[in-house]
């Protein structure tokens, strides 16, 4: 199969599951953040399924804290407090895989851009070009805390941050040309000077010398995905990604913010193949209409009201939604210094569909306003099948609601289902994760700004 006529898939890890109250189900493993066995048998499963890729989310916080500082008892529902760190994940995956692709989450704004190169770029060696980077720019105050800062750096500055970070980590990795490791063993030359280069950068944030001492990886360099659907995180995206992540509840508009980054990737000097869209898509699957329909809605009942709060109170801007009543309307709200686009699907979700704080609240703890579907392997492959066709997305990151049913429910019902439409492989195209992303070999782009 043409990689242009068939969907890319990635299976998201959100331990202990996607869904909010997931980790409650009868039969939800109880060991997806402390037993690597689980981790183990879930990439296994997406490479015989032939995904492309599992894709780790992450975050250097506990949303919550200041919570967990008062001991409110109501911290005690956030179900994504404790994970592991993703970028130590992927590199002992590799050793279990051959075909998967590996994606894990860093940030610009708490690491170092050295750092980041030589760390991915040994992971991207070490799966024999099967790494991608999610570069994200943090979105909580407590992550900042954490790092000791006071405070967190402003939305936009963190995307000009971002900028250069990815500058200086992209020069690093074209220290070494393809063939600049010699290892001659007759003329006594371990590398060809010619072909190693120092990046001597000096810009606003960063003074990185170079060269990166880690060699030029099977694929040229791992994948970047990003998922700011901002505008400034759209330019970015525009010119730096290979997958884009995103948010999008409706076919509608998902078409218009794929249509839109690949127009703006075109004016960044890009094809508009060059650059994937995959929104997370949640899949509540049974083998009847009926069992589908009991899932979701056995799921729905284990949603708690303190779940629904805490689900958008990261993107309520200071406001404490608990002295509202819960049966009201939200109320005017600032906008974040964090996910600011998340912001904007909640605040306009709830005065469409008019929902009150206690039913955009359950809206955001089931998905966090990702496009949830309930129904058979049939029906969800349906509603996938319009998606690609109409142009909405180049696939879909799989967010399963919980493991191991999400994982083996999607790999072993919804993908033969796909398979047998064509419209998913049966078998690896290549080697790379950038080979079976169907991507062209990574080049230098212009910087162009495209208004919001």
């Amino acid at each position: 199969m043409h990689n242009r006529k068939t969907m890319k898939l990635a299976m998201m890890w959100f331990a202990p599951g996607s869904h909010g109250a997931g980790w409650r189900m009868p039969g939800a493993a109880r060991s997806t953040v402390t037993n690597f066995d689980t981790y183990v048998e879930v990439a296994r499963k997406c490479e015989e399924a032939k995904l492309d890729a599992l894709f780790f989310a992450d975050g250097n916080a506990i949303q919550p804290t200041p919570l967990i500082e008062k001991r409110d008892k109501a911290a005690e529902k956030f179900y994504r407090a404790a994970i592991i760190e993703a970028m130590s994940v992927i590199p002992a995956l590799a050793a279990v895989t051959s075909k998967l692709g590996l994606i894990a989450t860093g940030t610009t704004t708490y690491n170092e851009p050295y750092t980041i190169a030589r760390r991915f770029a040994t992971i991207d060696l070490i799966s024999k070009g099967r790494a991608g980077w999610n570069l994200v720019t943090s979105q909580h105050e407590n992550e900042a805390q954490n790092f000791g800062f006071e405070k967190h750096m402003e939305h936009d500055e963190r995307y000009v941050r971002a900028e250069e970070f990815f500058d200086v980590v992209t020069g690093l990795w074209n220290s070494w040309d393809t063939d600049a490791l010699l290892q001659d063993k007759e003329n006594a030359r371990y590398f060809d000077v010619e072909k190693v280069h120092v990046l001597n950068h000096k810009g606003k944030y960063f003074n990185v010398k170079g060269p990166l001492n880690v060699p030029r990886s099977p694929q040229g360099r791992p994948i970047i995905v990003q998922a700011g659907s901002s505008g400034p995180g759209r330019n970015l995206a525009a010119r730096i990604a290979d997958l884009v992540f995103s948010a999008n509840s409706t076919i509608e508009e998902s078409k218009a913010f794929t249509d839109d980054l690949k127009a703006r990737a075109v004016a960044c000097g890009r094809s508009a193949d060059a650059i994937k869209l995959m929104p997370g898509f949640m899949p509540i699957i049974g083998r009847t209409e009926a069992e589908a329909k009991e899932h979701y809605l056995q799921l729905q009942s284990l949603i708690t009201d303190e779940q629904a709060l805490i689900a958008i109170s990261r993107f309520a801007g200071g406001v404490d939604l608990s002295q509202y009543p819960l049966d009201g309307p939200l109320p005017e709200l600032p906008t974040v210094n964090g996910a600011q686009t998340r912001q904007q699907i909640m605040i306009e979700t709830a005065r469409r569909e008019n929902l009150s704080i206690r039913q955009i609240g359950r809206r955001f703890a089931e998905s966090l306003g990702h496009n949830l579907v309930w129904g058979t392997p049939a029906q969800v492959a349906d509603i996938m099948e319009e998606w690609f066709s109409q142009g909405a997305c180049d696939g879909f990151c799989i967010l399963p609601p919980y493991f191991p049913r999400g994982v083996d429910d999607f790999t072993g019902l919804v993908v033969p289902e796909l398979q047998r439409r064509g419209l998913f492989r049966t078998e690896y195209e290549g080697r790379t994760l950038r080979e079976n992303l169907g991507l062209p070999d990574p080049v230098e782009t212009k910087r162009v700004m495209v208004e919001a």
